[in-house]
């Protein structure tokens, strides 16, 4: 059984006997079928019986309905109903729009609204960049998907992917106060997708793709960042690249090794697999060897995909044509973006001394952790309840903020750069070792730290 997480939180109305040990028995029930009890409240009393609250962390629904029947078998015990604390959360949905002026009297409103608005349109009609300025577009980031690729979910479509793009924007104004707006897209077709999100971008300061299926996501990003004057990010490609390049920067502080000299695979060549290849090149790291399912790709061989002919060309400078397993034997550094159980222990353990593994797939991973942590000096996963996590959420929600303050119109690699300079920097060196290499998504310095750096770099005052 996997371990139990808030993922899974549960809250279960449980009546019985009032007695001096039922809350006691019902806590050691609960925790003996290998629930994480988090809290246990009395929300009625009667001269026999009790109501009680228990909440609770679970595996998953298996594991739910086994703890409610160890409930039940305790004597005089019966659970009426069970909560689930992550749909509750979602009722209604996650975030809503407010107004930013008060609108108490005619004064107001006839400056907000008719007939004072004309002039504002007019201004913005004469000077179109005024937009930016006086509107919602200086901080507002359009979340577009189609519902094709979300977390490990796969093609779930437009509706089913709302609460993930709802939590996204969530994000975003929690880290970033960037208000951003969920954008669910039901069609697959990509000249659609793009003229949809063109005709739709003058509201927004920027676009951030999300959950779009490779390879479709490579050409959508790639038109919409030539045909639209506003910065378009694919969080599934860029995100995962900046935050990965953070973490690597402090990994290698750690085993006190360069850049420049290590050895790097990765295994997974869809959209965040090529664009952590592409910045860790950009960064100065000179041996890459990208692996898919077939094993590493290399020259020798013809690819009809664009993407994988391009890795072909731009990575493995040995030619090395073996398995992924064959591939991390010396290497300094893995990295996975691809499948779970993969590699194992014996493969860690083919790796450099002091060798970093980052294993990213979620929920499960490349290698677990625990295998990769007995012979490798730090381990990293995608997971909460690992150390090192590696996550997103350090990325963007800075890097749009930094964007929206400089009036940005395209992003480049000096600014994914410099935003994962300024993440890695926010761990202390007397702070850093090998299970903190990167800072807590809760960290209130890293957002604004990220904003500063891409904001300098946009403006030409922080570039490399």
């Amino acid at each position: 059984m996997s371990t139990p997480s808030p993922g899974y939180s549960m809250v279960l109305r449980v009546e019985a006997p009032a007695t001096f040990t039922s809350t006691s028995e019902i806590t050691t029930a609960a925790s003996a079928a290998g629930a994480q009890v988090t809290a246990l409240d009395i929300v009625e009393s009667h001269p026999t019986s009790v109501v009680i609250d228990i909440s609770c962390n679970v595996s998953n629904a298996e594991h739910r309905d086994e703890v409610r029947d160890a409930l039940n078998a305790l004597e005089g015990v019966n659970v009426h109903k069970i909560s689930d604390r992550t749909f509750l959360i979602h009722l209604g949905g996650k975030i809503e729009v407010t107004p930013r002026v008060s609108l108490r009297n005619r004064d107001d409103l006839s400056r907000a609204y008719t007939p004072g608005v004309a002039r504002v349109c007019m201004a913005i009609a004469e000077n179109p960049e005024d937009a930016r300025r006086l509107t919602i577009k200086r901080n507002t980031v359009a979340v577009v998907t189609d519902g094709t690729a979300v977390l490990g979910l796969g093609d779930i479509g437009p509706a089913a992917a709302l609460p993930v793009m709802e939590g996204k924007a969530a994000l975003f104004k929690a880290f970033a106060d960037v208000d951003a707006w969920p954008v669910c897209l039901d069609t697959k077709d990509t000249e659609e997708i793009i003229s949809i999100v063109k005709a739709m971008a003058p509201v927004y300061g920027g676009v951030n793709l999300e959950d779009i299926a490779a390879p479709r996501c490579f050409e959508i990003e790639a038109r919409l960042r030539e045909e639209l004057d506003i910065p378009v990010f694919h969080d599934d490609q860029h995100g995962t690249a900046i935050v990965t390049l953070a973490a690597l920067y402090n990994a290698l502080r750690v085993v006190d090794k360069k850049i420049e000299d290590v050895k790097v695979v990765v295994s997974g060549v869809g959209a965040a697999g090529n664009a952590i290849i592409q910045l860790l090149l950009a960064n100065g790291v000179a041996n890459v060897i990208a692996c898919s399912r077939k094993g590493a790709i290399h020259s020798g061989e013809t690819y009809t995909d664009p993407h994988r002919t391009w890795l072909a060309e731009n990575t493995n400078k040995n030619n090395f044509s073996g398995s992924l397993k064959e591939a991390v034997a010396g290497a300094d550094v893995f990295i996975g973006v691809s499948a779970p159980n993969v590699l194992d222990g014996a493969d860690i353990a083919t790796m450099a001394d002091d060798a970093i593994v980052f294993a990213m797939a979620n929920p499960d991973p490349e290698v677990h952790p625990a295998e990769a942590a007995e012979h490798a000096a730090v381990v990293a996963t995608g997971r909460s309840d690992f150390p090192n996590q590696i996550n997103n959420v350090l990325a963007f929600p800075g890097l749009f903020r930094g964007l929206l303050d400089a009036g940005a119109s395209d992003i480049t690699s000096e600014m994914l750069v410099a935003a994962a300079k300024a993440i890695a920097d926010c761990v202390e060196p007397d702070e850093r070792n090998a299970s903190f290499i990167v800072p807590s998504v809760f960290d209130p310095n890293v957002a604004p730290a990220v904003a500063e750096a891409v904001k300098n770099t946009a403006l030409g005052e922080g570039g490399q």
